[in-house]
């Protein structure tokens, strides 16, 4: 079975992915830990004794669905508590690189048409909503301290919330600039929540040359905004093409070609010496290691995101991919502590190692395994799939719409079938049962005949192949990384 390896897909994915590759010797405890409740709350919409049951510390997607599944529970009402250092109530945070930018008159989003939980077709999760089902919203409040002995929190304004289970989904903070180097210079922008959104809106009101730093999803989202507001824009990065984590320099280059297309400048290979001021004190240039500078009144910075442990640093961090770590049911080394979303490491059971994934697919599934093991007799460890996607060029009048996705690890060889006209595949697909088929194949890693993969002549009949290598009878090899076949699928429906 010499042309045969495992396949295990890759159907669209994200640059700022967090899986590192190697293996640790950690692994999820075995016993089952259900925490003692050492008081009571009243059913009620009203707290006793500043005492809350439960306590969610963040503000995001992670915080959302774990709501939501406390109340699918029946155990929110006058028992759970949300302690946010936003404003808002939770909200799908991928909208603010995408929708979100859209100029005025491409039906930009805005609150409250995307709060939890409705990125996944579920109930749209308004303060109404949270005061209804008795939660407990504590906003522009971020928790600067616990107390774990004492199972308390000390919050901004001096609050302290004893809590009887903690769940952290404090999520990631923005990689930034040094100061030194002109990072917080008026017209410099960072995007995490609505607020840096907003801002960065206002800027684009008065741009006429925007430069992105980062050439990761995040980076390609916003610089696909900037277009619809007929912006010149340049996309500076140090690596060789974009996406270079995930993307073959043949992929690479035709999503390069589509962002020439609309008139995006991109510098590639190119490092920052610094970002230099105007008379007016704003943001006026990015000049570059070789010397050359590139004008701009407005800077977007992607350049990737670090865990927000704050003071959680104190439940025990991973010393292999950052953040919290926590075993198969989000428990932290601490009982009664858990960690789930963006900021915990835990176990990825089908490719055997610790991984943080930065994603919003995470965000929901982790939350919900989190409280159901928590409140249920659920005993099973999470056993994610990963799954990114990013969707570009949407807004009205654009001459061509964008939407990827990956399932998978992100290890080995690609295949690339077909042509940019318009879809290719590694896998380039369009919509439909095409979709479906992509997680099973990741999950299922069959057998499948390579030349047979690299010979078909169109994306419909490599599908076919990589299905009917569903349907028969092999025998799935032992995992192997110089045995595994991985495919990228990205869609670029007209």
């Amino acid at each position: 079975m010499s042309s045969a390896a495992v396949l295990r897909l890759m159907a669209s994915v994200s640059s700022s992915l967090s899986i590192k590759h190697g293996r640790s010797l950690w692994r999820p405890r075995s016993q089952i830990y259900r925490p003692s409740r050492s008081f009571v709350v009243a059913s009620s919409s009203s707290f006793a004794n500043e005492n809350r049951e439960f306590v969610i510390v963040g503000g995001g997607n992670a915080a959302g669905y774990a709501a939501r599944t406390f109340v699918e529970h029946g155990m929110a009402n006058g028992k759970l508590c949300i302690v946010s250092k936003e404003a808002y109530a939770p909200y799908e945070r991928p909208a603010l690189t995408k929708a979100y930018l859209f100029p005025p008159d491409k039906k930009p989003a805005r609150l409250p048409g995307f709060h939890t939980c409705v990125g996944s077709g579920g109930e749209r999760q308004t303060p109404e909503w949270y005061k209804q089902q008795g939660i407990e919203m504590l906003h522009e409040d971020p928790v600067t301290g616990i107390d774990m002995e004492k199972q308390t929190l000390t919050t901004n304004s001096g609050k302290l919330l004893k809590y009887g289970s903690l769940i952290v989904a404090t999520g990631c903070t923005a990689s930034r600039f040094p100061e030194k180097i002109g990072g917080n210079l008026p017209g410099v922008h960072y995007i995490r929540d609505v607020a840096d959104a907003d801002s960065l809106i206002s800027s684009l009101e008065k741009a006429q040359k925007v430069v992105v730093v980062g050439g990761g999803y995040i980076g390609m989202e916003v610089a696909a905004a900037t277009v619809g507001w007929k912006l010149d824009t340049t996309v500076i990065f140090p690596e060789e093409h974009l996406l270079q984590k995930l993307f073959t320099p043949s992929l690479a280059q035709k999503y390069e070609e589509l962002y020439k297309e609309n008139g995006v400048n991109l510098l590639k290979g190119v490092s920052i010496k610094n970002i230099e001021a105007g008379s007016d004190g704003r943001v006026a240039a990015v000049k570059l290691e070789d010397g050359s500078t590139i004008e701009a009144d407005t800077i977007i910075i992607g350049i990737g995101a670090k865990p927000a442990v704050g003071p959680f640093h104190k439940v025990g961090l991973s010393t292999t991919v950052g953040g919290i770590q926590v075993d198969g049911q989000f428990r932290t080394g601490v009982p009664g502590i858990f960690a789930i979303g963006d900021v915990a490491a835990f176990p990825l059971k089908m490719y055997d190692r610790i991984a943080r994934v930065k994603h919003v697919d995470h965000a929901r599934r982790s939350a919900q395994h989190c409280i159901k093991s928590l409140l249920t007799v659920q005993t099973h460890a999470y056993d994610y799939l990963p799954h990114f996607y990013s969707r570009v060029f949407e807004y009205e009048g654009s001459p061509r719409k964008v939407w990827w996705q990956f399932y998978g690890d992100n290890v080995g060889e690609i295949v690339e079938i077909g042509s940019f006209d318009p879809k290719i595949v590694s896998f380039w697909i369009e919509s439909g049962n095409e979709f479906q088929l992509l997680p099973k194949l990741a999950r299922s890693q069959p057998v499948i005949d390579k030349a047979k993969l690299q010979n078909a002549s169109s994306v419909e009949e490599a599908l076919q192949i990589a299905q009917t290598s569903l349907q028969e009878d092999y025998l799935v090899l032992p995992y192997s990384e110089n045995q595994n076949l991985f495919l990228l699928c990205m869609v670029f429906p007209d």
